[in-house]
């Protein structure tokens, strides 16, 4: 399966993992994380091929997510609710997320793509 990438385009750190992918020749299929926010059950499939716990995939630096108090809100919420809040919001979720099928990373860090994509 070729590379997905959910990410948004003013993004400094999405516009920084598309420089990545370009200056290594790696082919990645945009898709715009508001306009096609991945479903419940996409996030789903890739938290658990992550590995990560679900709080990674919130865009803690996000306005969305301060002007709902999530930091203190999502301590007293399911899992189950918090997959449900971020499959109503593109904006909520960290990015950019890459996956093949198999890997998923979330957000962009140099050389865990190295070590993930190249």
């Amino acid at each position: 399966m070729a590379l997905k990438m959910y990410w948004y385009p003013k993004c400094g750190t999405c516009r920084k993992a598309k420089k990545f992918f370009e200056e290594h020749g790696i082919d990645v299929t945009e898709i715009h994380i508001v306009e096609a926010p991945p479903s419940k059950d996409e996030l789903a499939q890739l938290i658990e091929k992550s590995g990560l716990p679900i709080q990674k995939f919130f865009n803690t630096s996000g306005q969305k997510y301060r002007e709902l108090g999530l930091s203190q809100k999502l301590k007293e919420m399911s899992d189950t609710e918090k997959l449900d809040l971020l499959a109503s919001d593109g904006m909520l979720i960290k990015r950019p997320i890459v996956t093949d099928g198999d890997k998923v990373t979330v957000g962009f860090k140099e050389e865990q793509f190295k070590e993930t994509w190249v």
